[in-house]
């Protein structure tokens, strides 16, 4: 118990100085010693009561934290073992390229709603669009959510935080017409057989970087995605190199049926791969796909492989009728559009692209499968109906 100047007993923690001002003294659940002053008793009580309640009920933080320590903190603890390396490069730049340089000096606790959508508002004025906006909302809620739960702020100022940007949902896919002349061209090129297969399987651009030929079963007629190859620097790299990681997702991993044109290619794909190692026996690699010198490929090498075929295809079109340039990606985006026009089951569609839901494959698809079901429902149209529709036409 402590007492005034005149030794009149003023409560547990509480005293009087010789200036004559209160103190009253507590620990915080950090063990950390705390005093508050005050030069009238009564008001003195009631914040050292407050102070004390909250500390109990969890409402008080601590207040020494920067951002940026945070964002060490929470690499170190919450993101290094659970994530890839890829990933973690990822979220890396993205806090010391949109992040750190505004509000990483800041203390955690200090941040407010406002702030974060100030530099999603920056994030939108400098160019960023929907997926970079995405990502910094991602990374500062999950930062903000552990912190939360450590107590170390009292709610998470990201919640509701608007993104400046609609999302684009780009499915780039051939054409009938335009798969047809791609392949054309295509034939008997290096990476033809490349080029087929992944038309005929959806894979990721990865995800056929690594196959092998040991994930092939021609007997049960599958092939066995349960990988992918980047090309990155890693934190840990010195350069850019090759790293096997685990597929996307969880459902990323499956088994993808082999149509009798996908087996063609699949069986000449071996054919080639065979000659290619005789003729570099020091390039040495289990991957089914590779360069003319056996080494791995990376999107770089595919995007340029595609662009050297449209590249003789636009030199018989007119400059007004160029073919359009697309990345490897458009190959999975015209296996799940021919899938849909053939009536191919969303639920199936999701599986061989390996989406994490059928809500993602159907975003993705919804102009296919509107145009198709605008095709499907004239099919039943009585033929009564539809010559008193042709009809009509010649009369107007």
């Amino acid at each position: 118990m402590g007492k005034d100047l005149k030794g009149k007993e003023l409560g547990v923690g509480i005293s009087q100085r010789k200036d004559g001002l209160y103190q009253a003294r507590y620990s915080d659940r950090w063990k950390k010693r705390k005093t508050i002053y005050g030069k009238n008793l009564r008001e003195l009580r009631k914040e050292l009561a407050d102070a004390i309640a909250g500390n109990d009920n969890f409402t008080n933080v601590k207040d020494e934290i920067t951002l940026d320590k945070w964002f060490t903190r929470w690499m170190e603890v919450y993101k290094e073992k659970s994530i890839r390396s890829n990933t973690k490069r990822e979220y890396t730049h993205i806090y010391s390229k949109n992040i750190s340089p505004y509000i990483g000096g800041r203390l955690i606790n200090s941040l407010i709603k406002s702030d974060i959508q100030l530099l999603i508002d920056r994030a939108s004025d400098s160019g960023y669009g929907y997926e970079r906006q995405n990502k910094i909302k991602v990374v500062l809620r999950d930062m903000l959510q552990r912190a939360v739960e450590d107590h170390l702020v009292i709610n998470n100022p990201v919640s509701g935080i608007k993104l400046r940007a609609d999302k684009e949902i780009k499915a780039k896919a051939l054409t009938v017409e335009e798969q047809s002349q791609f392949f054309d061209y295509c034939r008997n090129t290096f990476y033809d057989n490349l080029f087929n297969v992944a038309v005929n399987t959806g894979l990721r651009p990865g995800e056929l970087f690594a196959l092998q030929i040991s994930d092939i079963d021609f007997e049960n007629g599958f092939i066995d995605v349960n990988k992918t190859l980047v090309y990155q620097k890693y934190l840990d790299d010195n350069k850019k190199t090759f790293h096997i990681e685990p597929p996307k997702t969880k459902q990323s991993n499956r088994k993808i049926p082999i149509n009798s044109i996908c087996r063609i290619y699949l069986e000449r794909q071996m054919e080639l791969k065979t000659v290619i190692s005789q003729k570099r026996p020091k390039e040495q690699n289990d991957y089914l796909f590779v360069t003319k010198f056996n080494t791995p490929l990376n999107s770089v090498i595919y995007s340029d492989a595609i662009k050297a075929v449209i590249k003789q295809i636009n030199i018989t079109r007119p400059f007004d009728n160029q073919f359009e340039v697309f990345s490897g990606h458009a190959f999975r985006h015209t296996f799940a559009t021919r899938c849909f026009e053939n009536g191919v089951a969303a639920k199936v569609v999701q599986s061989y692209l390996g989406h994490a839901s059928i809500k993602m494959t159907m975003d993705l698809y919804t102009h296919v499968t509107k145009e198709k079901s605008v095709a499907d429902i004239e099919k039943i149209v009585p033929q009564s109906n539809n010559k008193i529709v042709n009809i009509k036409r010649k009369m107007a």
